[in-house]
């Protein structure tokens, strides 16, 4: 399901009708005068314009030659070293590593590494220890294994238009009445059949500041 952002602006409102027949004939009219507090004022009914946005779905997939590296000491040695060195390391079969290494991909700023192996399935090797040990400087380091995901977006599509059933109220004037009285005042208005409303599902009236509320599609 996805959830489109809209941001209510100060005094005005949001009605969900029950019936999108409703919303379309109030918002066909415009213009309606409403009696808020004993006071007779104009308020325009608008389409609920949503913001353009993307939909998509997003597949992960284990990957069965590569891991991630973590936890790498950063050494006084060139990068090609430190390169070859992990190589060297990963690839002892003796020590659980997972044989002939495809690529290294070093990042000496974060100290990790993505490790691509050529046989495919050799990454289960490391499934069984988050940490594995690391020969180098005369010490002995422990790295963080982990397993490595490839992502793919996939079915991209942008999508935009207006809520069918939920209309914007504009205009509505400040009055001495609370929030609430009046967001009653104006839902009694728009239910009533002789004004052209229906039944609501769902009200939001703002007097002062901003509210976010978020469409399901």
């Amino acid at each position: 399901t996805a959830k489109i952002p809209f941001r209510l602006k100060q005094n005005q409102a949001l009605l969900t009708f029950e019936d999108e027949e409703v919303a379309q004939r109030l918002t066909k009219k415009g213009k309606h005068t409403v009696n808020l507090d004993n006071n007779t004022v104009d308020v325009r009914v608008v389409p609920v314009p949503l913001e353009m946005g993307l939909r998509f779905e997003l597949h992960v997939a284990i990957s069965g030659r590569k891991i991630n590296v973590s936890n790498i000491p950063e050494l006084p040695i060139p990068d090609d070293w430190m390169r070859d060195k992990l190589e060297l390391n990963f690839y002892k079969t003796q020590q659980g590593g997972g044989g002939e290494i495809e690529d290294v991909t070093y990042a000496r700023e974060s100290g990790t590494a993505v490790i691509t192996f050529l046989t495919p399935g050799a990454s289960s090797n490391f499934g069984g220890s988050p940490q594995y040990p690391f020969f180098a400087d005369g010490r002995c380091y422990k790295l963080s294994v982990s397993s490595h995901a490839d992502l793919q977006l996939k079915k991209c599509q942008p999508y935009w238009g207006v809520s069918k059933k939920t209309v914007l109220l504009k205009g509505i004037q400040e009055v001495e009445e609370d929030e609430e009285s009046i967001q009653d005042m104006i839902e009694i208005h728009f239910q009533k059949p002789s004004n052209g409303g229906g039944e609501i599902e769902e009200i939001k009236y703002v007097s002062k500041g901003a509210a976010h509320v978020c469409f399901e599609e």
